[in-house]
């Protein structure tokens, strides 16, 4: 159908109800929204859907959500009897609609005859991934736009494992929600029916505790926090999931000294204290510091909406000013994996071919960490299902552990018993390591400082350039294909030179056509990467330690096109320096193609 069709089908039949008809005859004389909200589905990529609330085609509502769930269980059913009597569980957190949409998401399984596991309150990512594996069923359901803005929402598909599902099934499904010709022919139960066929149960405090129990065994230098148990924390779940679970394990391992913002406490789907309710922007965290400066608390963390995302910052006191300084999540990731791994060697408890994972775009610094203890590194690409994944194949399924996975957009995990990021787990480990420093007589600046001085100074930025709508969609894509056709043009190592800017260029990786780029003075010589296929350009700088890069991807939630910078060096001050010269450059001439 055509988007006027499609627009005239949504505004006048009586299937979408009269709240969706007023919205969308409100904008009948704008023919350009018109357009962006029908010129496309709400696109389903490999975690799910993510899109601006409101009624059409191209953004999350009622019908695309039942839509998408209609697809899902149509997968499950041609998976066979077993999937179907394992079925569905799913959660949600505190943002506009998320209620609405799992209570729809739930009714639309159980028409089609499949078991629902239903969350009785918002509950967070990592208890929806728990909650996979304790129900043992066969795909979860998230219903969440994390960190976004307020305006946006969105539907995360979990399989059995608890891992987001992989390319392959992502495949399969989106070919069954494609299939669907006609919206109108999903018929979703009513609540009543749901329940009364008794395909329908509500699952909450069961879990809750067998979850808190599980992330207790995972405490790290339990000694540390017994001698530091009034040590003052303040809390801040910004408007979000992470409220309960958060307090619930800090409480259970022994801090008793917690604050929580009380402007914050609340759900609340319009976060109206925060600009964004993202835990990596230190803007986010203010009111928790005021709070901790009233208090005389010495850390404040924040988690974001679905608690999958934790941000940190410390009390300091420099020429007789008390400040609070915010962490990178690079540096959040290097401190936990050493604290891990120091904790676990010196106590003989790190377990026999260790493994660790991060992602191409995280500090570098991870490998250098990671080889003084012993421990295999392993590298994937961004998104955290990859993190899961490698769990499931050798911890799961091969003979190897499992000890600290984190991507540098402020996620982390530690155990093998949730398969995404963890900021709950997260919280504890951080509130531990903070209470093991302060057994030790220092800060967790000075824990990181030490972590530079063994391994090497590194710093990492990220710089997004965000483009909405449809124009927005087509200047990324345009972006990445212009920056992917120089690649292919350049011939030998001059040449390299002026792809980004005039910085030092000695490879590329292009995951998109698994090449990657070696450049010689007389030539090139291209190699083969075993990664999965992704629309991804990283650029290998050299520097002085050859770790320095550059990346260059489209955001896979959100309309932006992301550019990271690692750069890597023997003294902090050059270090620093090179960075923001390779940021300004390669920014520029980045924003040059968009």
């Amino acid at each position: 159908m055509s988007v006027n069709e499609l627009y005239q089908l949504w505004s006048q039949d009586p299937y979408f109800n009269e709240a969706t008809r007023n919205e969308l005859a409100a904008i009948k004389d704008d023919p350009k929204e018109i357009e962006e909200r029908f010129y496309r589905d709400l696109e389903f990529g490999t975690g799910g859907l993510r899109g601006i609330l409101g009624a059409g085609t191209n953004r999350m509502n009622l019908y695309t959500v039942a839509k998408a769930s209609a697809g899902i269980g149509k997968y499950i059913l041609t998976e066979g009897e077993e999937a179907v009597k394992k079925g569905v569980v799913i959660s949600y957190d505190s943002r506009h609609f998320s209620p609405e949409f799992a209570e729809i998401a739930a009714r639309t399984f159980t028409s089609m005859g499949i078991r629902v596991f239903l969350s009785d309150e918002l509950r967070p990512v990592p208890m929806l991934s728990y909650s996979v594996r304790y129900h043992k069923a066969f795909v979860g359901v998230m219903i969440t736009a994390s960190h976004n803005p307020p305006k946006y929402n969105g539907y995360k598909v979990y399989g059995e494992d608890g891992g987001q599902v992989p390319p392959e099934a992502a495949s399969k499904i989106l070919s069954y929600i494609e299939a669907i010709e006609d919206i109108r022919s999903i018929q979703p139960d009513s609540l009543e029916d749901a329940k009364n066929k008794g395909l329908l149960t509500y699952w909450g405090a069961e879990v809750d505790e067998d979850y808190t129990n599980m992330l207790d065994t995972l405490v790290i230098d339990r000694q540390a926090i017994l001698n530091q148990k009034d040590m003052s924390i303040v809390y801040t779940p910004l408007h979000g999931s992470g409220n309960k679970p958060v307090r619930r394990i800090l409480k259970k391992v022994g801090f008793e000294n917690v604050y929580v913002v009380p402007e914050q406490e609340l759900p609340d789907g319009a976060f109206p204290t925060v600009e964004t309710p993202n835990p990596e922007n230190p803007a986010a965290l203010s009111m928790a510091i005021e709070l901790a400066k009233k208090v005389g608390a010495e850390m404040v963390i924040g988690t974001d909406p679905d608690s999958d995302r934790i941000g940190v910052a410390v009390r300091t006191v420099k020429d007789g000013v008390e400040t609070f300084v915010p962490f990178t999540g690079n540096q959040i990731g290097l401190m936990l994996l050493d604290y891990i791994l120091d904790s676990k060697k010196s106590a003989g408890t790190l377990e026999e071919n260790p493994f660790a994972v991060t992602t191409i775009v995280s500090s570098k610094l991870a490998g250098a960490i990671c080889k003084y203890y012993g421990v295999e590194l392993q590298e994937v690409l961004t998104g955290f299902k990859f993190i899961g994944e490698r769990i499931k194949l050798d911890d799961e399924f091969g003979n190897k552990h499992f000890q600290f996975g984190f991507e540098e957009s402020y996620g982390y995990l530690s155990g093998v018993n949730v398969r995404d990021k963890d900021a709950v787990v997260a919280a504890m480990l951080i509130a531990g390591m903070q209470a093991q420093s302060k057994e030790r007589g220092e800060s967790l600046l000075e824990r990181l400082d030490s972590i530079y001085k063994r391994f090497g100074y590194g710093f990492e930025e990220a710089v997004s350039f965000t483009l909405e709508g449809k124009e927005g969609v087509e200047k990324i894509a345009g972006a990445m294909t212009s920056l992917r056709s120089e690649l292919e043009n350049a011939k030998n190592l001059a040449e390299a030179q002026s792809l980004m800017g005039g910085v030092p260029i000695v490879a590329v990786r292009d995951y998109q056509t698994s090449k990657r780029y070696v450049f010689t003075e007389n030539g090139i010589d291209i190699q083969p990467i075993d990664l999965p296929v992704s629309n991804v350009l990283l650029y290998e700088l050299g520097g002085d330690k050859g770790l320095d890069w550059a990346c260059a991807r489209p955001s896979g939630t959100e309309p932006k096109l992301k550019i990271y910078f690692g750069i890597y060096a023997n003294t902090e001050d050059e270090s620093k320096a090179r960075l923001a010269d390779t940021k300004a450059k390669v920014s520029a001439y980045v924003q040059s193609k968009l």
